[in-house]
């Protein structure tokens, strides 16, 4: 079990044209999970704020309105971000 939060690995890695990316939460919890191209720039937000329960949760990012590349995802809960 997580002792605060957890981010996985997204699967399928690479993707085209989504992926799902995976979490967990030892508690209840308010999440933000955002993605980033190499620049640094936002280009997506999966859960913006939102109130989750504590365990797994999965969300679907969709890529196909970017360009090909590498991205990054950022989870942010009340503990820190990873």
């Amino acid at each position: 079990n997580p002792v605060n939060f957890s981010l996985d690995q997204n699967y399928p890695n690479p993707f085209n044209p989504s992926t799902v990316i995976s979490y967990q939460l030892a508690e209840n919890s308010t999440v933000t999970l955002e993605v980033y191209d190499m620049l640094g720039r936002e280009v997506a937000t999966l859960v913006n704020n939102e109130r989750m329960t504590a365990g797994s949760h999965n969300v679907t990012f969709d890529a196909g309105n970017l360009s090909s590349g590498l991205y990054m995802y950022r989870l942010s809960t009340a503990n820190g971000q990873k």
